[in-house]
């Protein structure tokens, strides 16, 4: 399909082909591990084994590709999945890679407990700052990893600016762009090498299925990848493939409505006695607002926040909550909320990426945005 087509209609139409044998509308769930073959070697469409490709899949890799404006996508069993394939791909033991001082806790743990072991080296940098990352590098860097907004502290990094230091080091620079989603941001027009999506998230979009998702627009690291990928195997299953299409379509009203609820909860919550600080990049305030506004179309549905009284006093938050539902995850329709120095990042504890202790964060929903500010009223106390 021509990438000269809207974001909205690329989301719906990318990969979608009608079926040729029944004309569904909606690709099939191709729930099948081996295919037929018409003699030896003879394949119908390059299609042999699933975890080498299925077309369910296919259509997958196909619309993340063209909304991500890459050359190639990839499905991956789950974000962290994709992760490890990405690092496996570019990396080999005694390479360094410059993180972020702010990041998942789970790419944490994957660079602490797993690289780490194979004798891959990292700097932690606060990616804001592009003095800080260009000090970072050694001469082994082979990769920046970049969160933008990153999570759960929602700090802003200039991708066009660390892509320039990328380049000049001679290293990838990696974009994780699932709090962003690409309806908002789309790294590779700004410099990114790699774009890194949990596909859980906004794109499958309500909270029914695991994955990950990797698209690049250079046709050898595209290769490399898709090797490794096969080789590895962690790939999307055709169900799975098939959801996260699916809430891809409504991406795009998702995300406004996202946006739209997350601007008034971050209006309540700087207004609130019991909060100290509320961090959101559509915030004026907010240091990386500028660069927000430069590089995204809005500023998305996650807000996090802290409160007066230390860490009992943002669990009881947490527990107070009604309508925001308790718990890990984020980007599906419904609201949730979780304490990520008990949850998502307990496991960066202790390290640079450690968490402040009285910080509550929000994955904002598309519920009327009226019961969200009432139910965060009664939580606050």
């Amino acid at each position: 399909m021509s990438d000269q087509h809207s974001f909205e209609t690329l989301a719906i139409h990318a990969g979608n082909t009608a079926d040729p044998l029944t004309g569904a509308v909606v690709p099939p769930i191709y729930q099948v591990s081996t295919y037929k073959q018409d003699g030896v070697g003879g394949l119908r469409g390059g299609y042999e084994y699933s975890r080498s490709a299925n077309p369910t899949r296919t259509a997958l890799e196909e619309n993340l590709a063209a909304l991500e404006g890459g050359r190639r996508g990839l499905a991956f069993a789950s974000g962290l999945a994709a992760e490890d394939c990405l690092l496996r791909t570019l990396l080999t033991p005694g390479d360094h890679v410059v993180i972020p001082n702010d990041a998942y806790g789970g790419t944490f743990r994957l660079f602490a407990k797993v690289a780490s072991r194979w004798g891959v080296e990292f700097s932690v940098a606060d990616t804001s700052d592009v003095s800080a990352v260009r000090a970072a590098l050694t001469p082994r860097t082979k990769a920046i990893w970049v969160e933008t907004p990153s999570n759960p502290l929602l700090g802003i990094t200039d991708i066009a600016a660390v892509a320039g230091v990328a380049r000049q080091a001679g290293a990838r620079l990696v974009v994780d762009n699932t709090f962003a989603s690409p309806y908002l941001q789309q790294p590779l027009s700004l410099g990114a090498d790699v774009v890194v999506h949990s596909t859980t998230k906004y794109m499958g979009g309500h909270s029914d299925v695991v994955g990950g998702a990797l698209v690049v627009s250079d046709p050898e690291l595209a290769e490399e990848l898709a090797y490794h990928q096969n080789a590895m195997g962690a790939v999307a299953g055709p169900f799975d493939a098939w959801l996260v299409l699916r809430g891809i379509k409504t991406l795009a009203v998702r995300m406004d409505r996202h946006d739209e609820n997350a601007t008034k909860v971050a209006d309540l919550l700087t207004r609130h006695p019991k909060v100290t600080q509320v961090l959101y990049p559509g915030l004026p305030e907010h240091p990386g607002h500028e660069i927000a506004a430069k590089q995204m179309k809005a500023f998305g549905g996650m807000v996090s926040f802290r409160v007066s009284g230390g860490e009992e006093a943002a669990v009881e938050v947490c527990n107070r909550a009604k309508l925001f539902t308790l718990g890990e995850s984020l980007g599906g329709v419904e609201s949730l909320l979780e304490h990520p120095g008990r949850m998502t990042h307990a496991s960066a504890a202790g390290s640079p990426l450690e968490v402040p202790a009285d910080l509550v964060r929000l994955s904002v929903g598309i519920e009327n945005a009226d019961d969200l500010l009432a139910d965060l009223t009664l939580a606050l106390g």
